[in-house]
């Protein structure tokens, strides 16, 4: 855990900022200039109230109570329940206390410390900005919660994102008032004793603070915020993903020039295409003439000849195209080989390969729209009412205590909702990667499945494409998006709201079933590379030997010996030899190669079937700590 303070102002906290705090361990400070301002509203807002001011959610009530002022003291005393803790102090006081407590009702599995750990720095962030009536003291008091490890037990469901997570943000408030649950190092405690273990004490609230510590985008801008760190490493991982990918299929890269994305130039589009010609940089295997590349053929014990060569996992084929069939098609084999192997006769790839950079870039573009929207939101201010002790020329209460509507998560909700459509898509292409790999008659020539299956009882990489098939399947049905469909509350007054905290909690769950996709295609792509590096350079040694009838060994529909055709036939085998014989060894592009030794540190080569549940949990273990970036 990184040990080291970001210091909270109110106006300079970034989303580098929030994943340090939530994932590394950073604890917070709070700028000295801040927390003065910070008293500067809370002092103007007692000044206010004690001159009787009528202020929304000070002096009245909230949302459709808005219309009831408080009294100077309560109608009836006697009335069972109650709060007897706040009895000793105003309406006011209790008014706020009531606020929390009444509110705290979600329900699920608990956010992770890490989803909270970001809520409590944002709160705090947004606090800092001093238009919140907020006294510096309690503000201060939550940010120990964070720097003594009392982490807010938050249940996942119960906010509409609008007026903000008031539901959420209740249960990270009431542990300040000793109530509620919290984690403390690990631990699951009643709040009161979380906050005595870590040597701090439950508070009273004044003027407005439950307002000020309920009312925002926290829950969903600190889910949003964590989703985006994620995804920033999963865009590269696809980007990684798909080279090694095209690599194993030794594919075609003319889609990727940079002359080509200049006529369309989406930013995404440009940078991933970039991206991939920088992974794909010294492969010998992309854009290799198409007669180099042989044909898997299950392994036979007559196979291979040479002694050398008894431990190769598979046996090599040609098909020869003979002089009756080229009529018409003379211009390309001036060019090519009459040799038909893995890679088929068409200058292009698979979509899931060509349009990587359109797909890609495309959900970078959405990434991108997100992450513009949150670096706004995080050092925004988005509680209600705002107050502005220091405006000029102010005539009534409601020119320095404006009722607005900062609270509403519409505009995180709509980037979520643009993200969560993009997630899937990323998840779909990768899949189809994966498919096509495994398919011996979309392959280019590997094995069915990625095994050599010489005794019919293998199924290989069989079922990792139906993993990814039910992971997309699932991302495809959960982005359906939850912001249009507003249910208002609080007996209508709140009429219209985000859902915001339901589309930003779905976004942090797909990324993580992304990151799955991605692992399957990484931990299938492996085997599907080492075996055309495999095959390629089997095929390159034997070319050295200068061997030519062992090389038209390899060729299927060879003409007789005593046929016309066959010196043709021989001297074109030559050639073929010729040509991979001065060949360099076969090889992935450089970060390709490290991306490959990475996954085999922890996933051997599959020769035969075995177990690969551990595998895939390694595999899926590797792409979420980012150690293959």
């Amino acid at each position: 855990m990184t040990q080291h303070t970001i210091t909270l102002d109110g106006s300079s906290l970034t989303r580098a900022h929030v994943a340090a705090i939530a994932c590394n361990g950073a604890t917070i400070a709070l700028d000295p200039a801040g927390l003065a301002r910070v008293q500067r509203t809370a002092d103007f807002l007692s000044e206010k109230v004690r001159c009787g001011e009528p202020i929304y959610g000070v002096t009245t009530g909230f949302g459709s109570n808005a219309d009831k002022l408080l009294g100077a003291h309560r109608a009836r005393d006697e009335l069972p329940g109650g709060n007897p803790e706040q009895r000793d102090g105003t309406l006011m006081e209790e008014l706020q206390y009531n606020l929390v407590v009444t509110h705290a009702v979600c329900v699920g599995k608990p956010f992770s410390t890490q989803v909270v750990r970001a809520m409590l720095a944002i709160r705090v962030n947004t606090l800092m900005r001093g238009h919140s009536g907020i006294r510096a003291s309690t503000l201060e008091a939550l940010a120990a919660l964070l720097n003594n490890d009392v982490i807010p037990v938050i249940p996942e469901k119960g906010s509409v994102g609008a007026s903000g997570d008031l539901a959420p943000l209740s249960h990270l408030a009431i542990v300040l008032l000793g109530g509620g649950e919290a984690f403390h190092r690990g631990e699951r405690l009643p709040g009161a004793e979380a906050l005595r273990r870590a040597g701090l004490s439950p508070l009273r609230l004044s003027y407005k603070e439950g307002l000020a510590l309920n009312n925002g985008t926290t829950q969903m801008l600190a889910t949003a915020t964590l989703s985006l760190h994620k995804m920033e490493q999963l865009l590269a991982t696809a980007d990684l993903a798909a080279a090694m990918t095209l690599d194993a299929f030794a594919g075609r890269t003319g889609a990727l020039k940079p002359e080509v994305h200049g006529l369309r130039p989406h930013p995404g589009q440009v940078q991933t295409a970039a991206n991939l010609r920088g992974l794909l940089s010294g492969s010998t295997l992309a854009d290799i003439p198409y007669h180099l590349v042989p044909r898997f053929r299950t392994w036979l014990a007559s196979s291979w000849k040479d002694p050398a060569d008894q431990s190769h996992r598979f046996d090599l084929s040609w098909d020869y195209v003979p002089p009756s069939q080229r009529h018409g098609k003379e211009q390309f084999y001036a060019r090519f080989l009459p040799f038909k192997g893995g890679k088929k006769h068409q200058p292009q790839d698979a979509y899931c390969l060509r349009c990587t950079p359109q797909v890609h870039g495309a959900v970078r573009d959405a990434w991108e729209q997100a992450c513009r929207v949150i670096d706004i939101e995080l050092n925004a201010v988005t509680d209600n009412p705002l107050i502005f002790p220091d405006m000029e020329n102010a005539q009534v209460i409601e020119d320095q205590v404006v009722s607005a509507g900062h609270f509403h998560g519409m505009p995180l909700a709509l980037a979520m909702s643009y993200l969560k459509a993009a997630i899937p898509v990323l998840a779909s292409i990768s899949e189809r990667r994966l498919n096509k790999l495994v398919d011996p008659a979309n392959n280019d020539g590997l094995p069915a499945f990625l095994i050599g299956n010489e005794d019919a009882t293998d199924s290989g990489f069989m079922i990792v494409q139906y993993t990814a098939a039910a992971l997309v399947n699932d991302l495809a049905t959960r982005a359906h998006p939850a912001s249009v469909y507003s249910i208002p509350t609080s007996a209508n007054a709140e009429d219209h709201v985000s859902m915001g905290a339901n589309e930003a909690r779905h976004v942090l769950e797909m990324v993580d079933d992304l990151s799955h996709v991605l692992a399957m295609e990484l931990y299938t792509a492996a085997q599907a590379l080492e075996y055309r590096q495999d095959m390629l350079n089997a095929a390159r040694t034997l070319a050295v030997r200068g061997d030519w009838q062992a090389m038209a060994a390899k060729v299927q529909g060879a003409p007789s010996a005593d046929s016309p055709e066959f010196a043709q036939f021989r001297d074109e085998v030559i050639a073929l030899m010729r040509a991979l014989a001065d060949a360099p060894p076969f090889l992935a592009g450089d970060a390709v190669r490290v991306a490959f030794d990475k996954i085999r540190a922890v996933v051997a080569f599959m020769q035969r079937d075995r177990a690969m549940d551990g595998e895939v949990q390694r595999m899926c273990d590797l792409v979420m700590s980012g150690a293959l970036l």
